[in-house]
């Protein structure tokens, strides 16, 4: 027990939350390195499910994060061949808990503030702009090698927490470990649009179901700044991106002119059903994106990496203040990959399935009558909206 120092990889949500975790909730002193020289604003993931809000709310950022974003109970499916629109809503949750919502918020803006949370805290360091190049561990902790603006340093930590994303550095070059699964065939095609799609009868968030034109189309601030993320053959040149994400706004708004709208941004990218061998090497641990990674359809990325920051924050506090065993981080890499792989990394497959390449046929069939009980039936959509429970994990 005693003074603990830890190095955090990656300044997205899952490495930011982690960090505040240890450092803002359970007093131990964190460093943390982004290897970009801010905190990056690319389109990506942006719906937080009612039941990661508790443990915002328990790192004190909860009220800042709704401030920042919106919370919203609204959802509808679009049947795009047909134009049939089932809305439902979130409010069946209103008897199981004080979040009855989901947050919509960017995860950058997330990161940003935690960040400022952190910048405030005498145990935290942020380093902009540096990177780990290597890592040596012992019995009694690890040698760092990072380089940064100030040239390269080698540091001593107790522990290392690589949430340094998908393409994680410390998972593929340093301890050169197996990512096994598979990558999607498909390119999805994330955009940032400044476009009122409430007035052309639109929800809030907006599972556009169908082969072709499947989407997702979600408000993501109170300024009427939207995401449509839309999926499309990966062998189609990037130069052509601007033509196709029109003709895509096209569809889903018939008649809609270039100048009816603002395109702030896009990024196109490849989607993975991916995990690590292990979670844990040692006393280097794998959180978030750089553990596990899956396409984006229903949000479950972001919940299983917020998820794997509670839960690993509230082990290191075992660990670190209460002396528990070492082993805990065993657990720690079990039951998180167990969930990703068992329910996560599933559900967000057949998800995709149900947005992206809904068509005519039994399979479909079924699905769309599961749907069509959303806007009747309370009981499914409790059965819906729990889901993400199961990917919670906790000591």
């Amino acid at each position: 027990m005693g003074t603990q120092h830890v190095l955090v990889a990656g300044g997205g949500p899952a490495g930011f939350i982690t960090a505040l975790g240890l450092a803002g909730r359970y007093g131990i002193k964190v460093t943390l390195v982004e290897a970009e020289p801010q905190i990056v604003n690319s389109p990506r993931a942006m719906v937080y499910h009612w039941s990661v809000l508790q443990g915002l709310e328990d790192l004190g950022i909860l009220q800042e994060a709704m401030d920042r974003g919106f919370t919203k109970q609204d959802y509808s499916f679009v049947v795009h061949r047909t134009d049939e629109r089932i809305h439902w809503s979130l409010d069946a949750l209103d008897s199981v808990t004080k979040h009855p919502y989901n947050l919509h918020l960017g995860q950058n803006d997330l990161a940003e503030i935690a960040c400022r949370r952190l910048q405030t805290n005498p145990l935290a360091s942020i380093r902009f702009g540096t990177k780990i190049t290597g890592l040596a561990q012992d019995d009694h902790g690890v040698t760092a090698t990072l380089h940064g603006p100030e040239g390269t340093t080698e540091e001593r930590f107790d522990w290392v927490i690589a949430a340094d994303g998908g393409g994680s550095t410390v998972r593929e070059k340093i301890l050169k470990m197996n990512f096994f699964g598979i990558t999607w065939p498909e390119r999805f095609v994330a955009t940032n649009v400044k476009l009122p799609f409430e007035s052309y009868g639109y929800a809030r968030a907006n599972m556009i179901m169908d082969d072709v034109y499947g989407a997702i189309i979600a408000k993501i601030d109170r300024d009427d700044l939207w995401r449509v993320t839309f999926m499309e053959d990966a062998s189609l040149p990037l130069e052509g991106i601007r033509d196709r994400i029109h003709h895509f706004y096209q569809a889903y708004v018939p008649g809609l002119g270039r100048e009816d709208y603002e395109l702030v941004q896009f990024s196109p990218y490849r989607m993975h059903q991916r995990c690590a061998d292990t979670m844990r090497v040692g006393r280097v641990i794998l959180a978030g994106d750089a553990a596990h990674i899956t396409n984006p359809t229903g949000g479950l990325g972001l919940t299983s990496g917020l998820f794997d920051s509670y839960f690993l924050t509230q082990i290191m506090n075992a660990i670190v203040n209460e002396g528990a065993s070492h082993d805990l981080l065993d657990r720690y890499s079990d039951e998180r990959r167990r969930i990703f792989l068992e329910i996560a990394s599933p559900q967000a497959s057949r998800n995709k399935q149900r947005v992206f390449h809904a068509y005519q046929g039994a399979w479909f069939d079924r699905e769309l009558t599961q749907v069509r009980r959303l806007a009747t039936d309370r009981d499914a959509v409790l059965a819906q909206a729990t889901f993400t429970r199961q990917l919670q994990s906790t000591l």
